[in-house]
């Protein structure tokens, strides 16, 4: 896959102490990256900015 979309977002502390970050993406980027609530993705610092990326299953089942 080599779409791309590029927005600015906070991230959010669930409150939890699990110091993890929520990122709330707008649907259109979720749409144009063919991205569902629950998918999981990668992160990444390239260039000053962060990246995600989509983690695909080879074998969905």
């Amino acid at each position: 896959m080599s779409q791309s979309a590029s927005t600015t977002v906070k991230c959010q502390d669930p409150g939890d102490g699990s110091g993890d970050v929520i990122v709330d993406l707008p649907t259109d980027i979720l749409k144009e990256l063919s991205l569902t609530v629950g998918d999981k993705l990668s992160i990444e610092l390239v260039d000053g900015a962060i990246v995600l990326k989509p983690i695909r299953d080879p074998n969905p089942g």
